[in-house]
């Protein structure tokens, strides 16, 4: 059974629930993601307390679906009787998407039903036109994807004129999924494309939309056969955050990478994806990504002929979507859980299950989905030795394939014969002007001979004056030429404000990183460990809303400039985004990593940064690590991954005071049993002695720079 990978792609060639997912899909899209349908028409003088309240139940139900619906509840339930329509309609809106990612699917439609009566009765028009966003799925299950598509392109110029960043989000969101469901990938990528640039003038949840935004893009290069670039969209979206702070999109991105992984023929770090996916889908209880996750184990674990394991993952995959009352999620998991009976001798048990999906996928108009499922059918008889019966299996799936590339065909076809019937139309009427333009040029012709001995002389005389003319000017030209493209070269890997490199010069350097550690191994010359070391400017909002963003920009320039002066000229300072800093240090000697890490600490904190008149107190936060961590090979903990935990690693510094740096010296324990909660949960490894931590205080003042260790104060 061809892998399932994250809902955002749930229209790829081969994939069995392409109307259910692209309906799941838009409900997180719209409903979870933000949750701020009437956020432009609102009062925020007279609802700061209720709006914060429901912001930190939304980011209570990023890191669990349960508590975040449970406290949801119990906030709609008090509220007071005068809150205004517009709050109601937010956090219907919020409610609506934690049912369903809670799999509670009828609750989820009634909460979507109070909706939109409630925006019908407001006549809001924000919402409404959300909602008819959301209809076309709806059109599309019932009556097709060229009625679906028809009903978005109608909201097209209604969309154009809406105030609202939030709307034209999800409609091109829409227009993506229903493009890439059409193989229409370039339509698909500019939309994706547009979504990134939009999520920057979001007024909430950034980071969500562009991590989900990011896996949408994954999935449309995995449609395309290009695992590669799949891959390194979800590099792109593991770089904007980590599982710690936003996990349903770290999720789906984990699932993303599997995926292509297991496109690459790298199945065991597939396999390590899926199972990170779901712990984090398990701790979180979220349903819908607990069933796909296991549904793509059981895949993955057919591909490693390792069968009983198939079957055990594949019927915990229909059980779970059985619960979710999710069809097609139960008609693919039991493809997968019939071929691992099949494998296994089981054969009429095993081909039963999989002709039961068959037949349901054949009432539900999935003809290539169909033809994949009779494929692998096929292959499950030939091995078993029935060749009979798999060689009916490959007739059907030859004449279906047949009919499927006919009906193509004779699209494309048509479409071909128009297009070249109006080349032939425009061509004949080229010929007849060049025609009738060739007797006028009969007609001029012997008047201009007469001319031209009269102009020779002349054009002689002008065309050394005007060659010599165009010469200088060209030189100009390429002068100018080559000094913009050298500034466009520059702002492509700096950031603007401070000069520093930026992350995508970062990203460059890390995939010519990997060529250059392979190449020292194999030679035998690889000592010294990378460093990286992530830091966080200390209260920097405070310093915006007291002083004005022109101070703020000042003190994010005088950081940059002090950071270079404390690292060595091999080594790059980056700014990683907002007020967060990169220092990535090749080949450093592990031993002088938290001396780096002082220094960098005393360096921003010690002197104050003085603006005018102004004496201002900064301090940062740091988390930092070695790549490689531990001697744990880089396809368990590569620097993506290390990177996450050095992120989690300053998080855990902001919690205990700020002003400080919590660094991973060496695992305890195991990397297979330490790296998944590593990756997850800093804090859970620390209290059960999986690794060993050091902290580095900042400077105080008037005390010195203390170093102590953690392997006792953090458990």
């Amino acid at each position: 059974m061809k892998r399932l990978h994250n809902m955002n792609a749930a229209a790829s060639a081969g994939l069995v629930r392409i109307v259910a997912d692209l309906k799941y899909y838009l409900l997180l899209q719209v409903f979870v993601l933000f949750g701020c349908l009437a956020f432009s028409q609102m009062s925020w003088a007279d609802d700061k307390a209720i709006m914060a309240e429901l912001d930190a139940i939304q980011t209570l139900s990023d890191k669990n679906n349960q508590a975040g619906l449970l406290r949801l509840l119990e906030f709609k339930k008090n509220l007071p009787a005068e809150t205004k329509p517009e709050i109601r309609l937010e956090i219907l809106a919020v409610l609506s998407g934690l049912y369903y990612d809670a799999g509670k699917a009828k609750l989820g439609e009634e909460t979507v039903k109070e909706l939109r009566d409630l925006a019908k009765q407001m006549k809001n028009k924000n919402a409404l036109l959300m909602l008819e966003i959301f209809e076309a799925y709806d059109i599309f299950e019932k009556a097709g994807y060229a009625a679906g598509f028809a009903h978005l392109e109608k909201l097209g110029p209604v969309v154009a004129q809406s105030p609202s960043i939030e709307v034209k989000f999800r409609y091109c969101a829409a227009l993506a999924g229903f493009y890439s469901s059409n193989l229409k990938f370039d339509d698909a990528l500019k939309q994706y494309l547009e979504m990134l640039k939009l999520s920057e003038k979001l007024s909430r949840r950034q980071i969500q939309a562009k991590m989900s935004t990011w896996g949408s893009i994954s999935g449309l290069y995995l449609q395309m056969k290009d695992p590669e670039k799949a891959l390194a969209a979800t590099t792109e979206a593991l770089g904007v955050s980590s599982a710690s702070a936003a996990p349903k999109s770290f999720i789906e991105i984990s699932i993303s990478r599997g995926v292509a992984l297991s496109a690459l023929k790298r199945n065991d770090e597939a396999l390590k994806e899926y199972e990170t996916a779901l712990k984090i889908a398990t701790e979180e209880k979220l349903p819908y990504s607990v069933a796909l996750t296991l549904f793509n184990i059981a895949d993955q674990y057919l591909i490693k002929k390792d069968y009983k394991r198939a079957e055990s993952y594949a019927r915990e995959a229909v059980a779970k979507s059985e619960a979710l009352e999710d069809k097609w999620g139960v008609a693919g998991a039991k493809v997968n859980l019939g071929l691992a009976l099949g494998y296994q001798g089981k054969v009429k048990q095993g081909a039963d299950l999989v002709k039961e999906s068959i037949a349901f996928f054949e009432k539900g108009h999935a003809k290539s989905d169909v033809e994949t499922i009779m494929g692998e059918l096929s292959h499950m008889y030939e091995a078993a030795g029935m060749y009979k019966e798999a060689l009916d299996q490959v007739r059907e799936q030859q004449e279906l394939g047949s009919e499927i590339f006919q009906s193509d065909r004779a699209k494309a076809v048509a479409k071909l014969q128009e297009e070249f019937d109006s080349e032939q139309r425009k061509r004949q009427i080229e010929i007849l002007a060049k025609d009738n333009a060739l007797k006028d040029a009969d007609i001029k012709n012997h008047r201009l001979q007469q001319m031209v001995a009269l102009l020779a002389s002349l054009v002689g005389i002008l065309a050394g004056s005007f060659i010599y003319m165009l010469y200088r000017r060209s030189k100009k030209l390429n002068e100018q030429l080559q000094e913009v493209n050298m500034q466009l070269e520059f702002h492509a890997i700096r950031d603007a404000l401070t000069g520093l490199h930026n992350r995508r010069s970062f990203i460059s350097l890390m995939a010519n990183r990997v060529n250059r550690v392979e190449v020292e191994r194999r030679e035998g010359s690889y000592r010294n460990p990378d460093c990286m070391v992530l830091m966080d400017i200390d209260h920097f909002k405070n310093i915006n809303d007291t002083w004005g963003h022109a101070v703020g920009d000042a003190v994010l320039k005088e950081v940059a400039n002090r950071l270079k002066t404390v690292v060595r000229d091999e080594d790059m300072v980056m700014r990683w985004g907002g007020e967060e800093f990169l220092i990535y240090s090749p080949k450093s000697n592990p031993e002088q990593i938290t001396s780096l890490v002082d220094r960098v600490l005393r360096t921003i904190g010690e002197q104050t940064f003085a603006h005018g008149d102004l004496a201002i107190s900064v301090t940062v936060t740091a988390g930092f690590i070695s790549v490689p961590f531990s001697d744990v090979p880089e396809e368990f903990c590569d620097w993506e991954r290390a990177l996450q935990i050095a992120d989690m690693a300053l998080y855990l510094g902001k919690t205990h005071g700020r002003n400080r740096a919590y660094g991973l010296s060496r695992l305890l324990v195991s990397h297979e049993l330490a790296i998944p909660t590593l990756t997850h949960d800093l804090a859970a490894a620390i209290k059960d002695n999986m690794v060993e931590m050091i902290e580095v205080i900042g400077p105080v003042q008037e005390h010195p720079t203390v170093l102590t260790s953690l392997s006792n104060t953090l458990s």
